[in-house]
């Protein structure tokens, strides 16, 4: 009896440089031949030479999974996804982006548009091995993860509103002040940052920490983007930056991105003493699960630091990245939260954190910014103070002289 293999996920790509088509050709070819790893099954269906050509592909072929280039001649990618989401608004687009702050730019216009996910352009595309690899890494998983993504919605699920009646049953009184909020996400962050950020009054009474899984030249932008439209003060955070209510501090790319307390003197003379407040700390250690910035770094040090004070939150992303992390705010007395998977748009790093138990609640993208004010809220007082690194811990001047902070 003959076996029936899976079929093979159908990949259409758009680009206009005749080099990036032989690299994406050769990179399916390696596919096709088992020679990239445990993947799905997956095949070029078809390569467009321009933004037209693109859409009349996507017609003809239907495929599973666009890779569409931001810059081409006829219609440019924004143009062509902006067509997309209107006649074709379930197909999965991968927007193939430059190391350029206009290519990052874009990139967030397409992400904020609709694209589901986005990868870099090899660098030394001449360099014909070296950008196979840098392709394989970044492109073929994500096109395996949106593409069973797709096909888990396609057998049904809970949507929104089942999330919702679930993020009100969910709700439970935390068990001490929450001090700082922490924030993981990768696949589909940027454009649930848009949605999430907005909704957090500019009293938010805690700091808020967040690494998103991008390069640096995309995290500046992003950080510029979110500002403008939040009336929280978003920045990319630099080393040494004070943790502050109100302010929302996006680690760069390429820094991972800690807490640490700094000793602050107050008063005058021998009644000097010092308030410990939290600061920002950035370094390069190795990469962790592949990614630097990584969640993990993140999330261990706001439990060490803020324990039970720690609010956690894993929103969507590939992978497992954060879960480490969540697990030891949970064991420290820390509240974690997670989105869920109808409003991923991959939920891998959530998943993990729902499926290992230790999410208090998970929510929808709709109902993360109300359960967030709702526990940040419990038990201060109607006339808010500036959250510091740990509740009004005073230290005397000659601990801090001795280096005991």
């Amino acid at each position: 009896m003959e076996i029936q293999r899976e079929r093979p996920l159908r990949v259409l790509a758009a680009d206009d440089s005749a080099v990036m088509r032989g690299i994406l050709r050769e990179l399916f070819v390696m596919r096709d031949e088992g020679r990239l790893g445990e993947l799905p099954a997956m095949e070029l269906c078809g390569l467009a030479q321009d933004g037209v050509e693109c859409l009349e592909a996507v017609k003809l072929l239907h495929p599973d999974v666009l890779v569409l280039d931001l810059e081409m001649p006829r219609m440019n990618g924004l143009e062509v996804l902006d067509r997309l989401r209107r006649e074709e608004p379930d197909l999965p687009v991968i927007m193939c982006s430059s190391y350029t702050e206009h290519g990052a730019r874009s990139t967030l216009e397409a992400l904020a548009c609709g694209a589901s996910d986005y990868v870099m352009k090899p660098c030394e595309q001449r360099d014909f091995t070296a950008a196979l690899v840098s392709l394989s890494q970044q492109l073929l998983p994500r096109i395996a993860a949106l593409a069973k993504e797709m096909s888990r919605r396609g057998e049904g699920g809970d949507g929104p509103a089942g999330g919702e009646q679930r993020a009100r049953e969910a709700y439970v009184q935390p068990q001490s002040l929450v001090e700082v909020v922490v924030i993981g996400l990768s696949t589909g962050g940027p454009s649930a940052l848009e949605q999430l950020l907005p909704k957090l009054p500019s009293d938010f009474p805690v700091p808020v920490l967040i690494v998103q899984h991008m390069p640096k030249v995309f995290t500046a932008a992003l950080a510029e983007r979110l500002d403008k439209c939040c009336a929280l003060h978003v920045e990319q955070a630099y080393d040494g930056a004070p943790l502050r209510a109100g302010t929302v501090w996006l680690a760069p790319g390429g820094s991972h991105m800690e807490v640490a307390p700094r000793a602050v003197l107050i008063g005058e003379g021998e009644r000097n003493s010092a308030v410990r407040e939290g600061r920002v700390r950035l370094h390069q250690q190795e990469l962790l699960n592949h990614c630097r910035p990584s969640v993990d770094y993140l999330f261990h040090s706001a439990a060490r630091m803020y324990g039970a004070g720690t609010l956690a939150l894993v929103m969507t992303g590939m992978g497992a990245d954060g879960l480490s992390g969540a697990r030891a705010v949970h064991e420290r007395g820390g509240v974690v939260l997670a989105q869920d998977q109808a409003t991923s748009a991959v939920w891998g790093m959530p998943g993990r954190v729902t499926e290992a138990g230790i999410a208090s609640a998970t929510l929808p993208l709709s109902a993360i910014a109300r359960v967030l004010q709702q526990r940040v809220n419990t038990g201060r007082s109607t006339k808010r103070e500036p959250a510091r690194g740990v509740t009004a811990t005073m230290i005397s001047r000659r601990e801090v002289m001795h280096g005991l902070l």
